[in-house]
C-alpha cells in the first residue's frame, strides 16, 4: 500500500533523543521504517530510547556526545555514515531570568546549545559532504521567539529566534541541491520538564487554559510533525516554521 509519509529506507539522524521530544521523534521515525542515528549527552537515557525503537530489519546507530562540545562534534560527525536523508536537531534548554538580570554567561551558555550546536553540527555534515541530495533538515524550534515570549524567557526566545532565522537562509542557500530545510515550532509540551514538582498541578491545569485545546501537547504529536517533513508527503516544503500549539497563539 501507497504510504506518502514511509520513511523505508531513509537514514534519519536526531540530536536530543535522550528524552522527551527527541526521544519520541527517534521511536516514532523507527515505526515509520527509518534507519537512525541517534546521540545526547546522557548516554543511560540514550540507551534506553535505543531499546524502546523498532528494530525490525533496521540498521540502527547510537552515540553519546556533548554538542556543546565543538570535539564532540567532530568526533559524532566522524561516526555518522555516509548519506544522510535527513537530520532532526533537537537539543535545547533554557535559564529563565528576567533580562536585567541574565548575565553574558547566561546568554552564552543558552546560545551555545541552541543555536550554535546545531549550526555548527550541521555545518560540518555539509561540510563533510555526508547529507544526500533531496534531505530534509527539521530544527525543533519553539513559538517562543517566533510567534510570541514569556516573562524570563529573554535568552530562549532569542535562541529560537536565530534558529528561525538560518533556518529560513539554509532552506534558500540549499535548494539548488533539493535540500529542504524547515522548523517545527511547537508550544507547552508534556515532557519530563514536570517532573520535578516545581510547577504544581493545579498551576499546570490552570496554564492549559490559555490554549483553546484545553491540554499541552505531547511528544509524539510533534514527532508526527517531524515524520511528515522528513517524508517525501513533504516534497515541496521548506523555509517553512510549522506552528503545533494547541490554538495557543491565535489568542
Amino acid at each position: 500500500m501507497h504510504n506518502p509519509f514511509s520513511l523505508k529506507g531513509k537514514r534519519i539522524f536526531v540530536t536530543g533523543a535522550s528524552s522527551g521530544i527527541g526521544r519520541a521523534i527517534a521511536i516514532e521515525c523507527s515505526k515509520m521504517d527509518a534507519e537512525l542515528v541517534i546521540t545526547a549527552r546522557n548516554e543511560v537515557r540514550l540507551a534506553e530510547t535505543f531499546r524502546l525503537m523498532n528494530h525490525d530489519g533496521l540498521e540502527h546507530k547510537i552515540i553519546a556526545g556533548d554538542l556543546s562540545n565543538e570535539d564532540d562534534i567532530e568526533r559524532i560527525v566522524d561516526f555518522i555514515p555516509d548519506k544522510l536523508d535527513g537530520i532532526v536537531q533537537c537539543a535545547g534548554f533554557t535559564i529563565p531570568k528576567p533580562f536585567k538580570n541574565l548575565s553574558k554567561d547566561n546568554f552564552e551558555a543558552v546560545m551555545k546549545v541552541n543555536f550554535w550546536a546545531p549550526a555548527l553540527l550541521t555545518q560540518q555534515l555539509l561540510k563533510r559532504k555526508k547529507i544526500e541530495k533531496a534531505a530534509s533538515i527539521v530544527f525543533i524550534s519553539s513559538i517562543s521567539g517566533v510567534f510570541c515570549s514569556s516573562v524570563g524567557g529573554n535568552a530562549y526566545s532569542s535562541s529560537k529566534g536565530a534558529i528561525n532565522g538560518m533556518a529560513k537562509n539554509l532552506a534558500l542557500e540549499l535548494a539548488p541541491q533539493s535540500i529542504r530545510v524547515n522548523s517545527v515550532n511547537p508550544g507547552m509540551i508534556h515532557t519530563g520538564i514536570f517532573a520535578s514538582g516545581v510547577i504544581s498541578q493545579e498551576q499546570l491545569q490552570e496554564d492549559m487554559k490559555k490554549y483553546p485545546l484545553g491540554r499541552y501537547g505531547k511528544p509524539e504529536e510533534v514527532a508526527y510533525a517531524v515524520i511528515y517533513l522528513l517524508s517525501d508527503a513533504s516534497a515541496w516544503v521548506t523555509g517553512s516554521n510549522l506552528l503545533i500549539d494547541g490554538g495557543y497563539t491565535c489568542l
